[in-house]
């Protein structure tokens, strides 16, 4: 889907419809003086985006000079909703599926943004996290890839939550994400099958083995089907920060070395390849690589990139429908999940001396 840029009258209009169907004015709407002043927002700006709606039907002219009429609503009309999406890192904001959600829900008559801050702007602290969120005022959070505990307080919050990822099993909130099980465990077999036993998974955060997602469950469990004791050294512990990500993998190769990896995230992945190469650790030469997510960066690769792939648009379908669901009115916490196919690549190969 192409980005679409919304122009500075569209953007106006975008901000207007919303409080219109929120029915913040009644009977007639304020002059474009009294909205310019509210807004920042030059005069011919404002004028041209009163124009938009009274093309929507919004609005209705009573002539020069006079306030533009408010037309009344009825038969069902939904109201649009404010969302806001709270990112997991700032550099989310050009991942291209949170881009075109953006613009998905805006083109639905939402009024979307991204957060200005992120999760781990605010320290993945969930007190931190709650009071940003509780001084915003917004009627509807969409939370990406949030953990188990930032998820349990948006569950008790009494505003709709969308979880876009993140451990949301259980818990009373809408969401989605890849079915990543069968894919990881082709993945794992052909590993093995290559003469691989000391697999190693990096995902974020800290005390993984201890308190595991099922994604991650799902990995020792299949290590254990396959005859290999899971242990913490196949699920290690690092900080969300580049410095000790590569504290973690010289760790790691320190002393036994793995000879399979399973990164978490484009990013990180790539950032673990320039790692290990620039070490004269080559895969797959010396040890396999392997990602859990897609990107289209992969595409570009000489050397093709074994991964778990999965397709984005189901999600984004299912966070527009679940907002135009709280817009009419309806509960909705359905979780639901997409599939996912294990791609085989050159990053992959049996264990050498």
């Amino acid at each position: 889907m192409p980005l679409q840029l919304l122009s500075h009258a569209e953007q106006v209009a975008a901000h207007l419809r919303g409080e219109l169907l929120r029915s913040r004015w009644s009977g007639v709407m304020p002059g474009i003086l009294t909205l310019g002043k509210e807004l920042g927002v030059n005069h011919n700006t404002i004028d041209a985006a009163l124009q938009l709606l009274e093309q929507e039907k919004l609005l209705e002219t009573q002539g020069r000079g006079k306030p533009r009429r408010i037309v009344p609503q009825t038969g069902g009309v939904r109201r649009a909703l404010r969302v806001r999406i709270l990112l997991f890192e700032p550099a989310d904001r050009v991942v291209s599926y949170n881009v075109e959600l953006l613009h998905h829900l805006n083109d639905a008559g939402h009024v979307a943004a991204f957060a200005r801050k992120t999760q781990m702007d605010l320290g993945m602290n969930v007190k931190r996290i709650a009071r940003y969120v509780e001084e915003s005022e917004f009627d509807a959070w969409v939370v990406c890839a949030a953990n188990r505990d930032v998820l349990e307080w948006f569950a008790e919050q009494s505003f709709p939550t969308f979880a876009m990822f993140g451990r949301m099993s259980g818990l009373p909130v809408a969401g989605m994400s890849p079915r990543k099980a069968l894919s990881l465990a082709m993945g794992l077999r052909r590993l093995v099958a290559l003469g691989h036993r000391k697999i190693v998974m990096m995902t974020r955060g800290v005390g993984k083995f201890a308190n595991p997602s099922l994604h991650e469950q799902g990995f020792l469990d299949e290590l254990k089907a396959m005859g290999i004791t899971p242990g913490a050294y196949h699920l290690p512990d690092w900080e969300d920060t580049h410095k000790d990500f590569h504290r973690c993998l010289d760790s790691l190769f320190r002393l036994t070395p793995p000879t399979a990896l399973i990164v978490c995230e484009p990013a990180i992945f790539i950032a673990a390849q320039q790692h290990l190469a620039h070490r004269g650790i080559l895969a797959p030469r010396d040890v396999s690589l392997m990602c859990d997510d897609p990107c289209h960066v992969f595409d570009w690769c000489e050397q093709t990139i074994a991964h778990i792939k999965w397709d984005e648009r189901p999600i984004l379908h299912r966070v527009v429908r679940w907002a135009d669901n709280v817009a009419h009115g309806r509960t909705d916490r359905r979780q639901s999940r997409c599939k996912s196919v294990f791609v085989d690549g050159g990053t992959i190969g049996p264990v050498t001396g």
